[in-house]
């Protein structure tokens, strides 16, 4: 009986260590070393200061910039300690009412006719609420306003709309998308801030 008990306790600390130590630090070197931007959050720096991540959604609202997904994580969306979607049904009052609103608010925003059909994306929010990602559609009907406020070409906003665009996955899986925090980040840098 002794000899079972030995022989378990040896295999037992040996997979503790293996699996508790061994792994995670071997995991952790590797993240650290080949996906080091990645590893620490693909933070964006300004200046050594981190004012955002591109994995997260930011809450951009001035019209110089392209505006994210809606989001119903936190109370005034966007929170990343509150990642979560709004968890209404399709026959929901509730969603239909906010859709409504968003799309006539969005349409407003973007000088759209009410014949004009809104992207999808811009008016409903994603199953985390910090969906860093819209559609080309979005942005390409954004890019009239956000040119408008900035003096600048509208094609000059596309041409940073196409740079920015973001194939699908080994070129099948999912589709184009356009990462807010990234665009933003490159209108800045090739027209500079706005300043207010």
């Amino acid at each position: 009986m002794f000899k079972e008990i030995k022989k378990s306790v040896i295999l037992f600390s040996g997979l503790t260590l293996i699996c508790a130590l061994v792994y995670p630090l071997a995991i952790y070197a590797i993240g650290n070393s080949v996906f080091a931007d990645q590893a620490k959050g693909s933070l964006v720096h300004e200046e050594e200061n981190p004012v955002a991540s591109t994995l997260i959604a930011q809450n951009f609202t001035q019209p110089y910039y392209f505006h994210p997904r809606p989001s119903a994580a936190g109370e005034d969306g966007y929170d990343g300690t509150s990642s979560s979607g709004s968890n209404l049904g399709y026959t929901s009052q509730k969603l239909h009412d906010a859709v409504k609103e968003r799309v006539e608010a969005y349409r407003t925003e973007n000088s759209l006719s009410t014949s004009q059909k809104v992207p999808m994306d811009a008016v409903t929010t994603s199953g985390s609420g910090l969906d860093p990602h819209i559609s080309i559609a979005n942005a390409t009907i954004q890019a009239k306003r956000v040119a408008e406020v900035r003096g600048i070409e509208e094609n000059k906003v596309i041409d940073v709309i196409r740079k920015s665009t973001q194939q699908p996955y080994f070129g099948i899986i999912g589709k184009e998308k356009i990462n807010v925090v990234n665009l933003n980040l490159t209108l800045d840098r090739e027209f500079g801030k706005v300043k207010i």
